[in-house]
């Protein structure tokens, strides 16, 4: 995680070009290793002629795997897009639960509340660096200020309190965005999977009437399996989805505390240094 404290620095302007252009090539990369895994996935592990009765025509499967392949070329977009969600579900729990930091965020903003009402600002800091996390970040930029503060004498106690208010929200809008990085592919892939899944249920349930209409004899056996293979594809749109909802709003949970932690720590430095600093 950047330390808010040199970040805040920076111009607002100019760093973030190389940064979101370094993301962007790196999602790029993970969402194209994933559909080439799938489409190996596909053909070599789920198309195995082991999987089938007849291995050179590939149409009489003996197993799931072997069902999952006769579900024709929506399957391996779905599996591109699991394994994609996946990675994304990786990336964002080792960020988020690293953002969380090392300690509570209501236990740690009490302990700061202490050292403060104590005039002991250094060690608030260290309480910071303790606390290694997005709230921490955020408080160790404002006490940075807050200490600043404390030896001017050019400005009234209202233009101080609003100077550190300005610190906070500068350090903010750095830690959260990083936060919410890569949730769009969480709550894009919820609702894509299911209609990839409808979408590849009509095109096998397509398949099946229209071998059916050329056979001239209807033939319920045949009919059934073609169904049962077409619903293959809902099953892992609908599976996916699930998972992509549930990552969704697990991430959105912690990133709303860590939120609610900032909004607290911002209001504990304001409001002490308006009352011992008068």
């Amino acid at each position: 995680m950047a330390d808010v404290k040199t970040a805040a620095a920076r111009p607002s302007g100019s760093a973030g070009k190389p940064k979101n252009s370094s993301n962007f090539m790196t999602n790029l990369l993970v969402v194209v290793a994933c559909i080439v895994l799938g489409i190996v996935l596909y053909k070599f592990v789920l198309g195995n002629p082991s999987n089938f009765s007849d291995p050179e025509t590939k149409e009489k499967s003996k197993n799931a795997l072997g069902t999952m392949y006769s579900g024709g070329f929506v399957v391996p977009i779905l599996m591109a897009t699991l394994l994609t969600l996946l990675s994304f579900i990786v990336e964002r729990a080792l960020t988020i639960f690293k953002a969380k930091g090392k300690m509570d965020a209501g236990e740690f903003v009490r302990k700061v509340q202490y050292h403060l009402a104590n005039k002991n600002i250094e060690a608030a800091i260290a309480e910071c660096d303790k606390q290694a996390g997005s709230v921490g970040n955020v408080m160790r930029s404002g006490l940075v200020k807050y200490k600043e503060m404390t030896t001017n004498h050019d400005l009234d106690t209202e233009q101080k309190v609003l100077s550190i208010q300005k610190e906070i929200e500068e350090a903010t809008a750095l830690e959260l965005p990083m936060l919410e990085k890569n949730l769009v592919f969480l709550s894009t892939i919820s609702s894509c999977a299911t209609l990839l899944g409808l979408f590849g249920t009509v095109m096998g349930m397509i398949r099946s009437f229209s071998a059916m209409a050329q056979a001239g004899a209807p033939d319920a056996g045949a009919l059934a399996s073609g169904i049962s293979e077409a619903l293959i594809n809902t099953a892992l749109g609908i599976s996916t989805s699930f998972f992509a909802i549930i990552a969704y709003n697990f991430f959105t949970t912690i990133i709303d505390g860590i939120t609610y932690g900032i909004d607290e720590s911002g209001f504990t430095l304001t409001q002490s240094f308006a009352a011992t600093y008068k």
